[in-house]
């Protein structure tokens, strides 16, 4: 895409300057003084300037793509981790002695302790690895990304008997059905083996006898999550493992030290390797150093048995605790009593519930009659009866309301004089004196269930306002255990390391640096990570910006456009965004205050400084292509003249396209085309505009040969009469980048004025310019750019776009050259990556 734009360029450029295909390019001593002062092999700091503004977005993006993929990698990769010790050797060699050292009778030091390294990493070593750690069977369990090694935190332990060697150095998946029952299953030849077998029994696994055991103190997850499996290794895989991770070096001959690191992804299983490597290693060194200082020792012993006994003392004192409060867990008990306390007052509420219900029934008992329907009973009015739980309390209001019941019945037949009536209501009296009974019978029940949880409620606050006291002490008790136990240990410690650094007369060993779990892993290092992931994206965005600025190849401000070329620039006509044009059309009469119009005013007042406008002139606008505003700022600048009292005339030259006609809402059937072959005068093509000393010529019917018009001496007497009526001559000629005839019309005009559209026009363009003026001697030659602040590479700040080609045939007027125009679409593909570019 590239070769084929820099070969339009060129042509277009051919083409502006009169040269040929076939002609020659200028030899170095006829460049020229226009291309020498070129200033595009510089830095453009206003563009970069630019260019890196316009790319801090996608700066700020890479920057954070690059975070991302720093974490992503962080996040899916294994951490490994290093372990390591240092260790001093006597100048006598071990080694020597198991065949592992140098020549006898050497005394160089190097050798020595190259074959104590020798040593360390013989199979002597693993051999004694493997029987002192457990690393033929290794224990995994899938996490949410990667699988974790569970070296020493197992909540399984496996045994076996293998008869089958191809079931070494595979994966066994295990799923725990029950917590006494398990499923194993492994991927051998292409078939799956699978089995179930009971926890802590042996089972028959074909190929193997397999035992697997729960280990103390943890619980055997039931289900498929989290998924464990365990690997066996034979004695070659862990002499393979050992050996491609051990390294041991010489850190310093003279000092006869020597570093063992070993690296893994789990911690504490490089630190327990390196360690046991450190006995493994020097067994029988230290079996040969069991003479120690008797002094040392006995002290060591005096002060472990000393902690010993006030250890004992407070353990006894613990003890003592324990059996006059009765507990092991004070705080436990406290949470205990809170919760009893929270229950005696839910019974307390249930109580006070059951009173409330009792003194709703005494109330409605308080009455003579129950208000209510016949159907109605005394259940009804009281829903919470039965919480009462008192069955004879029920019954009685069962029976009172039948009675009731049966009096109201009675009542309708007979009178209150009657004896029946009078018998139903001494029946009613009694039964509402047993019922009065058993209502105080049940409120002194529950005041005395209160009465109780009052009592309880006071035992266990007081048990309660105690507590805190017994937690003090027994936290005051512990302390010391713990203080004794943690000495113990490093008093066993101590005595350990005594008994190694001091042991014997013979040469000592030493462990300058013993290995511990290493806190942070030595692959992938965090902030190296990320530090390259911020890095990677800062240079590429960088290299955005580089790349962007190498292809920013438009005008883009004044300053470019006054860098780029040697003439004059008259002024900046900004964007007219107040309404959207599909062609160029005469705004300054509608919108006198606008900016466009202030713009063109400034250009009018700046050209009065270069052609006086006492004078009459004749100014040809012209631009590189098409595309850049070279008849709007014809048409409103020759409307901004007019306004100020001369007398103004616009032609249309661009014969092949014209476009003033457009501007005026005018027909194009006669104009400058048919004035030069003398088909029609010049007063029937003179039309007038909305501006009574504007007038305009539009270019006619296009005609096959427009250059030989031009050319014709007509078109020069058609100037002088022209010259003759009005005070200036205003050309829209066509694009000298396309067509040659704009350089034959810019030679007869007083002010050539070139038009640059920013955003829009190429920087090679202004080359183009450079190079007009030097080879046709312009020196009035003004420039002025053209929508300065339009948005995008391909937005049209005057709502317009076209294209400008020719093709030969037949047209509508009859010529044998034509043009067509482009309708306006959306940028292609090439046209958004271009964009962005630049």
């Amino acid at each position: 895409m590239a070769a084929s734009e820099n070969t339009e360029l060129e042509e277009l450029i051919r083409k502006a300057t009169g040269e040929t295909a076939g002609q020659l390019p200028p030899t170095p001593n006829a460049v020229s003084s226009a291309d020498q002062d070129d200033p595009g092999g510089g830095l453009d700091l206003n563009t970069l300037v630019l260019v890196a503004r316009k790319s801090l977005i996608w700066v700020l993006l890479l920057l954070a793509l690059g975070f991302t993929a720093s974490w992503l990698f962080l996040r899916y990769t294994k951490p490994i981790y290093k372990a390591a010790s240092i260790i001093k050797l006597d100048e006598r060699s071990e080694a020597d002695k198991l065949g592992f050292g140098a020549a006898k009778g050497e005394e160089n030091s190097s050798n020595q302790l190259a074959g104590e390294v020798e040593l360390i990493k013989s199979n002597l070593t693993y051999k004694n690895l493997r029987e002192r750690i457990a690393l033929d069977v290794n224990y995994y369990v899938q996490g949410t990304v990667l699988e974790s090694e569970l070296y020493g935190n197992s909540p399984f332990r496996v045994k076996y008997k293998i008869v089958d060697p191809s079931l070494y150095n595979q994966k066994f998946l295990i799923t725990f059905l029950s917590s006494g029952k398990y499923q194993v299953s492994v991927k051998v030849h292409n078939q799956t083996l699978s089995g179930t077998y009971n926890v802590g029994q042996w089972g028959a696994f074909p190929g193997m006898q397999l035992f697997l055991e729960a280990t103390p103190g943890r619980n055997i997850p039931i289900g498929d999550d989290p998924q464990y499996h365990f690997v066996i290794l034979n004695d070659g895989a862990v002499s393979s493992y050992l050996d491609r991770n051990l390294d041991v070096t010489v850190i310093n001959p003279s000092a006869n030290t020597i570093q063992i690191s070993f690296t893994d992804n789990n911690p504490e299983k490089a630190a327990h390797i390196i360690n046991s490597i450190d006995t493994v290693y020097l067994k029988e060194k230290l079996d040969r150093k069991k003479q120690s200082s008797a002094l040392s020792l006995e002290f060591i012993d005096q002060v472990i048995a000393d902690n010993d006994k006030r250890w004992r003392a407070a353990e006894e004192a613990q003890k003592e605790f324990v059996r006059r409060n009765k507990t092991y867990d004070v705080k436990g008990d406290m949470a205990s009593i809170k919760e009893n306390l929270e229950k005696q007052q839910e019974d307390r509420q249930k109580i006070q519930e059951k009173l409330r219900l009792l003194s709703d029934i005494s109330r409605l008992m308080s009455r003579e009659q129950l208000t209510r329907t016949d159907d109605e009973t005394v259940a009804d009015n009281l829903p919470g009866l039965a919480e009462l739980e008192d069955p004879a309390l029920t019954n009685l209001l069962d029976l009172l309301d039948a009675q009731q019941r049966s009096l109201r019945l009675t009542l309708k037949s007979q009178t209150d004089k009657t004896f029946a009536v009078q018998r139903n209501q001494a029946i009613i009296r009694d039964t509402r004196e047993l019922l009065q009974r058993q209502l105080q019978q049940d409120l002194q029940l529950f005041q005395k269930q209160l009465a109780r949880l009052d009592q309880k409620d006071a035992v266990l606050n007081s048990q309660l306002m105690a507590m805190p006291e017994k937690v003090t002490e027994q936290e005051r008790l512990q302390r010391p255990l713990s203080l004794y136990e943690s000495t113990y240990l490093r008093l066993i410690d101590r005595k350990m390391d005594f008994n190694i650094q001091q042991a014997g007369t013979t040469p000592e060993f030493q462990i300058l640096s013993p290995a511990s779990p290493p806190g942070e892993p030595i692959s992938p290092v965090r902030l190296l990570v990320y530090a390259i992931g911020l890095a990677g994206g800062l240079v590429l965005g960088l290299g955005l910006i580089a790349t962007r600025y190498l292809m920013h190849n438009t005008v883009t401000g004044i300053g470019e456009l006054e860098r780029g070329t040697r003439a004059a620039v008259l002024g900046v006509i900004p964007t007219y965004d107040k309404e959207k044009l599909e062609v160029s059309r005469l705004v300054v009469d509608k919108n006198p205050k606008a900016s466009v119009s202030e713009a063109i005013r400034s250009i009018r007042t700046n050209l009065d400084f270069i052609s006086p406008s006492n004078k009459k002139r004749i100014i040809s606008v012209t631009s590189t292509i098409s595309g850049e505003g070279k008849t709007f700022v014809a048409v409103n600048l020759g409307g901004i003249i007019a306004l100020s009292g001369q007398r103004v005339i616009i032609l249309d030259l661009d014969m092949r396209k014209p476009k003033v006609n457009l501007a005026f809402d005018a027909d194009n059937v006669r104009g400058i085309s048919t004035i030069l072959i003398e088909r029609h005068s010049l007063a029937e093509c003179i039309q007038h505009t909305a501006i009574e000393s504007l007038d305009f010529i539009s270019a006619g019917p296009t005609p096959p040969n427009p250059s030989e018009l031009i050319l014709n001496p007509r078109f020069d007497q058609m100037l002088a009469e022209l010259h003759r009526s009005y005070d200036v001559i205003l050309i829209d000629t066509p694009p000298v980048g396309l067509v040659t005839d704009g350089i034959l019309i810019m030679r007869k005009a007083d002010v050539p004025i070139y038009i640059v559209r920013a955003n829009y026009s190429r920087k090679a363009f202004l080359k183009n310019l450079n190079r007009l003026m030097s080879n046709n001697q312009f020196t009035k030659m003004c420039t002025v750019l053209n929508d300065a602040k339009a948005q995008g590479a391909y937005g049209y700040g005057y709502g317009y776009g076209y294209g400008y080609g020719y093709g030969y045939g037949n047209n509508q007027t009859g010529y044998g050259m034509g043009y067509y125009e482009e309708s306006i679409q959306p940028p292609t593909l090439s046209q958004k990556i271009k964009s962005f570019f630049s």
